[in-house]
């Protein structure tokens, strides 16, 4: 599976402040971005599959929904965060 135990604990260790740490809006934006990223790359090759396309786009609204509340609650560490990870509005 593309996203081991490994994976994710590099990911939350990279974006958090601690790596036992997975409840945080960047820790989880840097999830679904990863997670973004794979299945995009699936569906350019996977056209007609469906199940992934919609599972995508929930992802990305959960990713959005993290970011607005991120805005809301501390603008610097969301700034922080879009510029880290590449992301656009």
């Amino acid at each position: 599976m593309y996203l081991t135990e490994k994976v994710k604990k590099e990911i939350f260790a990279k974006h958090n402040k601690n790596e036992a740490d997975t409840g945080t809006p960047e820790g989880q934006i840097a999830l679904f971005t990863h997670r973004i990223s794979h299945l995009t790359e699936h569906l350019k090759v996977n056209r007609k599959d469906f199940a992934t396309e919609r599972a995508l786009v929930k992802l990305v609204g959960k990713r959005r929904r993290q970011l607005d509340y991120l805005i809301k609650v501390d603008i610097e560490r969301y700034r922080a965060i879009i510029k880290e990870l590449g992301i656009r509005k």
